[in-house]
């Protein structure tokens, strides 16, 4: 595996929605949640072999029942990389799988605390596999569609 160094990882942008509180906590037949999670990885290079590598997410909980939003979190967590790689091919795969395997638990971290904090029961993300991501995103591009990373 090729190696990076992260310099820096932080937070840079974070939103949370919750438009149908307080009702429904008081209701007693809200149905069953569904989550949707969607991840975008976002790259900027820059001088010296420094990338910015910004993990997208956006995780939607709705009512089965009526499709009602229980909570939005939309978060921009980033990775500043050093990363001397000349190989384009493994640049890449080092960047969109390896790297955001790293900044992942953050957010994940992020989202927990969030939902807890906000009065609703604590969501852990499962881990997500960066490396089929990856595949799927490479193989939709060789068939010529434009797919966003979704898990």
């Amino acid at each position: 595996m090729p190696k990076f160094n992260i310099i820096s990882q932080f937070l840079k942008d974070i939103s949370f929605e919750s438009p149908n509180v307080p009702e429904l906590f008081f209701k007693q037949e809200n149905g069953q949640a569904k989550i949707e999670l969607n991840i975008d990885i976002n790259i900027k290079g820059s001088e010296n072999n420094l990338y910015m590598v910004d993990l997208v997410t956006r995780v939607h909980s709705k009512l089965d029942k009526d499709d009602k939003s229980i909570f939005l979190i939309e978060s921009t967590y980033t990775g500043m990389v050093q990363y001397e790689e000349k190989d384009e091919e493994a640049k890449r795969r080092t960047l969109l799988i390896d790297v955001p395997t790293v900044l992942f638990p953050a957010v994940r971290a992020l989202v927990t605390r969030l939902t807890a904090e906000s009065g609703f029961q604590p969501l852990a993300l499962q881990m997500v596999d960066f490396e089929a991501l990856y595949e799927q995103r490479m193989n939709a591009a060789k068939s010529g569609e434009q797919k966003p990373a979704n898990q």
